[in-house]
C-alpha cells in the first residue's frame, strides 16, 4: 500500500472514529468516514445505514454495526446492480470483499456480535433502549470504545478498496 492510500486510510479511520464519538450511531458514522474520505457523498448509502447501528436496531444481538456499515460501503461500490440482478455471479466481488473484512475483524475482535464486542471492551453489555442502562454506558466509556472500533473497521475497509481499485 502506498503512503499516499495509507494516508487516506488513516483518513478514513479518524473521520469515523471522530464522527461515531460526536454523532453515535456506528454503522453511519462508519459509513461517512469511508464515503467522506473518497469524496463521495452517498447519502443513500448513509441513510441506509441508519438501522445498523448496536448491532442492529440497538438490540446488541447482531452483528457490529461498523462491520456492517463497511460492508454497506464495499456493497455500493463493487455490488450487483439492479440490471444485473438475474446473474447470481454479478455480486461476488461483493461477497468476497466482505468476507475478507469480516475475517479481518475475527482475526482482530473474536466475534462480531455487538454485545460479544462490548463485553470484552467494557466488561459488560448494555440495552441501550434502557435509560439507566445507557447511563451505564456513557459511565463504561462506550463512545470511546466503539468510536475506537469504528476508526479500526473504516480504516480495514478503506484498505481493501484500494486494493481492489488497484491503487493500494
Amino acid at each position: 500500500m502506498t503512503k499516499d492510500h495509507l494516508e487516506l486510510a488513516l483518513k478514513a479511520g479518524n473521520l469515523a472514529r471522530n464522527y461515531e464519538k460526536a454523532n453515535t450511531g456506528c454503522a453511519q458514522s462508519t459509513v461517512a468516514g469511508i464515503l467522506d474520505a473518497l469524496e463521495i457523498s452517498g447519502d443513500e448509502v448513509f441513510k441506509s445505514a441508519s438501522g445498523l447501528a448496536d448491532g442492529l436496531g440497538l438490540s446488541g444481538n447482531c452483528t457490529c454495526g461498523a462491520l456492517m456499515g463497511g460492508a454497506l460501503v464495499i456493497s455500493f461500490l463493487f455490488g450487483r446492480e439492479r440490471k444485473d440482478f438475474s446473474d447470481p455471479l454479478a455480486g461476488m466481488k461483493a461477497y468476497e470483499l466482505s468476507k475478507v473484512l469480516h475475517d479481518e475483524f475475527m482475526e482482530k475482535y473474536k466475534t462480531c456480535r455487538c454485545n460479544d464486542i462490548q463485553e470484552s471492551l467494557m466488561g459488560r453489555h448494555f440495552n441501550l433502549w434502557d435509560d439507566g442502562e445507557f447511563e451505564k454506558a456513557i459511565e463504561a466509556d462506550m463512545l470511546t470504545h466503539c468510536s475506537k472500533l469504528v476508526g479500526s473497521v473504516a480504516e480495514m475497509t478503506m484498505k481493501l478498496i484500494m486494493k481492489e481499485k488497484g491503487e493500494g
